[in-house]
């Protein structure tokens, strides 16, 4: 009896629903089993930041009822609004090189979530009519911008933790392995991406509730649960570094210049006041990266510029603008709940595209990860036209489907993939952190990042003052969105066919 010879060929291949499963359920407890203990502060941090969206709904109609500012004004505010992100570079050098009592990590978690609380109160207050003499518009203004500076500076702590609570040694004190070290750097960023995303999950629907159910001023007092889940996190876990080092006082020094000219500009009034402050924010973050990236191969310089390029573009595409959310108010009939559901679906789908996409997009080059999410969103944003173009109105009468409908299924386009496109980047950028420069680097790059939002809104507002949508006039609004529709597919997808070759040559 002679034994048969089984060849490579002759093997069994792998069922394909058992590959599918297999996949799948890789994807599904990778961010599981990537779970540290230490990551649990910065996690809230990003948690709390994501549900900081309990008050959206209600800010939302609070907006169109008791204030007076335009879509085009609303933009504008959006570009103030995004400079504190710009200048992250300043709160970073603080958290790198300047203790407070002692800490310097936690005691900066605490002073950011006191600047939310106190940006909540002032809501609430102008809400109640608690600031009579004051104009709404003013308390609004200076409540968002106190929000958004105790977001940044608790966001600053929770990137420097990023790069820091991945050991770089075994227990035995050995160095790991470099792709060890990559891999959970990666994982980091993954499961800081789906706390944000989880934080907006869990209150999405809640916000569209509360908002129909309680006053204002009620929801923005419940907000004030969202700063205390950010500390918490701070008073679990040890969350100190053991590095120090001297002040630079060039970055510190050239970020606080920055600030009090940006604050001047801003008051004096000067003309194009905004473009001239994005420029010289460009021309700064540049200058500073070149200083703080020096130690960094001319390989690795290269490929994060190439990236940081890249993702800017994809970053830097218009929006609508509010107007488009007067729009579903006044000519839909949407209410408060049903923007809840509306959120609620979106922070699902982001949810659950950053969690099952988590493993695959840590292996994948930016390049094909941003090309895909440019077409998807492109492919989202369809039924956005519907809904602005009375379409509704034919699919409801031949399809059955109509405007609420429509968008439930436009939701997804609201989620936030744009989560995911971050991720490669920021590996690349906590590879090679340096030691004592974590927070600064990280929020060089991060500021670099939001000037891309920035500029965003400011094409927003340009497009907006083109075509004029305000409460009630919604006659522009049609081309309005197909202007934005088409920047956002085309813009993004230039940069990648020109770019991305590049990213990829060796």
């Amino acid at each position: 009896m002679t034994q048969e010879t089984v060849t490579p060929a002759d093997k069994a291949e792998p069922a394909p629903k058992s590959y599918v499963r297999a996949q799948f359920e890789a994807a599904l407890l990778t961010p599981i089993r990537a779970m540290r203990w230490q990551y649990l502060p910065l996690l809230m941090i990003y948690f709390a930041y994501g549900a900081l969206g309990i008050t959206a709904v209600a800010q939302d109609f609070w907006v169109k009822s008791a204030l007076t500012l335009t879509p085009a004004d609303l933009a504008s505010l959006a570009v103030w609004l995004g400079l504190p992100w710009a200048v992250k570079m300043v709160f970073g050098e603080l958290v790198d090189a300047v203790p407070l009592l002692g800490s310097q990590r936690r005691i900066y978690v605490f002073i950011g979530a006191g600047l939310i609380g106190l940006g909540l109160l002032l809501l609430a207050g102008a809400a109640a009519g608690t600031f009579p003499t004051i104009h709404p518009n003013t308390i609004y203004v200076a409540s968002q911008l106190i929000i958004v500076t105790g977001v940044v500076l608790q966001d600053v702590v929770a990137d420097a933790m990023s790069t820091e609570v991945v050991s770089r040694v075994e227990a035995d004190g050995t160095p790991r392995p470099e792709q060890d070290i990559t891999r959970d750097l990666g994982m980091v960023q993954v499961l800081g991406r789906l706390a944000l995303s989880l934080g907006i999950f869990a209150v999405a629907g809640l916000s569209g509730f509360l908002a129909q159910h309680l006053g204002y001023a009620t929801v923005f007092l419940i907000g004030l649960v969202i700063p205390v889940i950010s500390t918490t996190g701070a008073l679990l876990v040890r969350l100190e570094t053991s590095e120090t080092r001297d002040i630079d006082w060039r970055i510190l020094g050239g970020g606080l210049a920055f600030g009090v000219t940006v604050t001047a500009i801003a008051f004096v009034g000067v003309p194009a006041a905004q473009e001239i402050v994005f420029l010289i924010s460009i021309a700064i973050i540049v200058a500073m990266l070149k200083r703080v990236i020096t130690h960094v191969p001319a390989e690795a310089r290269r490929h994060i510029a190439i990236a940081a390029i890249i993702i800017f573009v994809f970053r830097a595409t218009p929006s609508v603008g509010q107007g488009y959310t007067w729009f579903t108010i006044d000519v839909l009939g949407f209410d408060q709940a049903f923007f809840g559901v509306l959120q609620q679906i979106g922070a699902a789908i982001g949810l659950a595209a950053a969690w099952l996409l988590a493993d695959a997009v840590t292996r994948q080059p930016v390049v094909r990860v941003l090309l895909w999410l440019t077409i998807i969103g492109g492919l989202l944003a369809i039924p956005n036209l519907i809904l602005v173009t009375g379409a509704y109105e034919w699919t409801e009468r031949v399809l059955g489907m109509g405007a609420r409908s429509i968008a439930l299924i436009d939701a997804a386009a609201q989620s936030p993939l744009a989560q995911v496109s971050m991720i490669p980047l920021l590996t690349l950028v906590a590879v090679n952190a340096p030691p004592g420069h974590r927070a600064t680097w990280f929020a060089l790059m991060a500021s670099l990042m939001n000037l891309a939002l920035v500029a965003g809104s400011l094409q927003t507002k340009y497009l907006n003052l083109i075509f004029q949508v305000d409460r009630g006039q919604y006659g522009e609004l049609t081309a309005l969105v197909a202007v934005v529709f088409g920047l956002g597919l085309v813009v993004p997808l230039l940069a990648i066919l020109i770019l991305g070759p590049r990213l990829t040559r060796r």
